[in-house]
């Protein structure tokens, strides 16, 4: 999965940009306020599946 479609799947599921970090950046989710999501932005580097079946798994997606 590249970095740019997770962005996007995060985004259809109600997670927004919180903050701007220098490399990535962190997504958050009104219902979730304890939870911080940090993506990369390498837009089309694909993204190891360890780590994005973990940023799934803590967004609730998968």
């Amino acid at each position: 999965m590249k970095t740019s479609e997770l962005r996007r799947l995060l985004a259809k599921n109600g997670w927004t940009v919180i903050r701007n970090g220098a490399r990535h950046d962190l997504f958050g989710h009104t219902d979730h306020p304890e939870i911080q999501i940090p993506v990369g932005r390498h837009g089309a580097q694909e993204i190891p599946t360890g780590t994005a079946n973990k940023i799934l798994k803590d967004a609730g997606i998968k």
